[in-house]
């Protein structure tokens, strides 16, 4: 039996673009797990600036769509997300001991 020498390729959906492509900013923030604020930090455009861009690139019914999902995750926000996780914590601590 031979051993094959390399492994092969996972092929992914949706791979990642590289950063100077204008698409990134697009990827980005439809990734859930990348927020506003890192996309500003590598890019340098705000979340004002991120709509503007989303505004112009996609139809207007996935617009609404992203627009309704940034909205109703906290995590796309890194201030809402820390809130939420001490809430959530919180909760955890009090229901131990009662």
């Amino acid at each position: 039996m031979k051993k094959k020498g390399h492994r092969p390729v996972t092929k992914v959906k949706n791979p990642e673009p590289k950063l100077e492509d204008p698409d990134w900013v697009i990827w980005a923030a439809w990734a859930d797990r990348i927020t506003f604020e890192e996309i500003e930090k590598k890019t340098g455009y705000n979340e004002s600036a991120v709509i503007k861009i989303m505004r112009r690139s996609l139809k207007p019914s996935s617009f609404r769509l992203w627009r309704k999902r940034v909205n109703q995750k906290s995590i796309k926000h890194r201030k809402k997300f820390e809130h939420s996780r001490k809430q959530i914590t919180s909760k955890i601590k009090k229901e131990e001991y009662l």
